[in-house]
Order: C-alpha cells, then structure tokens, then sequence
C-alpha cells in the first residue's frame, strides 16, 4: 500500500538516521530528540496530538501507538528499504522541507543568497521560513540520491 507524501511523521529517539533524509525527500518529519523528548508516554501523546505516524524500532510502543510503523533493521540504509516496501516515496524532486528544522522551504528569487553557495539569479536556491537556512542542488543532494532503494 503505498502511503501518501503528505503522510506526517514523527521519529523517534533510535532513528536519527533517517530524520535529514525524510525531509530531503519532502516527508514532514519530526524527531523526539529535536524536543529532548525520549518518554514513551510523550512520543505517543505526541504523535497522537499531531495526526503523525510513528516510526520506531521498539516493538511495544509501535503496539500502543495509533498509527505506526515498526521498523526493524539497525542501519539507516536497511531502513530507507523497509520504507520503500511499507509504500513510501523515497524520490529526490525540488526541496520542499528543511533537514534541519524541518520548516517549509520558499524559493529564493532575487537577493541575498548563501554566503558560500550560488547566486540565485544563477541557481535554483530555497530558503527555510523558519530558521533561513539555504538548500540548492549540489554534490549532497546526488550523494543521498545514490543512497535511495530504487
């Protein structure tokens, strides 16, 4: 069954691996680190308060989430796989989200842009509406495609 890209997630604790590379590939995806949250109590209210799917490793609160999905492999790129049969879109299009806070992305037309990154006269560049990062198709965006299961 393949899931829907609007399909919000929430990570939690053991799965840091895959938070930056969700949003990359545009899933909203947030992390019970980026609050300091590890309770399992917090992460299911959470998750439930939220509308997110739970993505975990521990087997017992998968059980008592509303919506979940367990994962089971230890290594990131084993995991990328379990979410490619679990139905999940793993394809690199434009940037929409920000691998660091998670924030939405607007494209930057004219002005300022990276310090050390392209012009945006010159080069497609965002920006995060929440904490002004800058994203362009560089190197890295064709090192994490490499990284995807087909």
């Amino acid at each position: 069954m393949a899931r829907p890209a609007d399909t919000r997630l929430l990570l939690d604790v053991m799965l840091g691996g895959l938070v930056s590379i969700l949003r990359m590939v545009g899933y909203d995806t947030a992390y019970a680190l980026d609050r300091g949250i590890e309770a399992d109590e917090a992460i299911l209210a959470w998750a439930e308060r939220e509308d997110r799917l739970l993505l975990t490793r521990d087997v017992e609160v998968a059980e008592r989430a509303a919506d979940s999905l367990l994962l089971k492999e230890l290594d990131p790129q084993d995991q990328l796989a379990e979410l490619a049969d679990a139905g999940f879109g793993l394809e690199l299009t434009e940037p929409t989200r920000c691998s660091r806070c998670n924030g939405p992305l607007a494209r930057v037309e004219s002005g300022p842009g990276p310090e050390a990154g392209p012009d945006p006269t010159d080069e497609r560049v965002w920006q995060c509406r929440d904490c002004g990062q800058f994203y362009w198709i560089g190197s890295h965006w064709e090192h994490l495609r490499a990284q995807l299961p087909d």
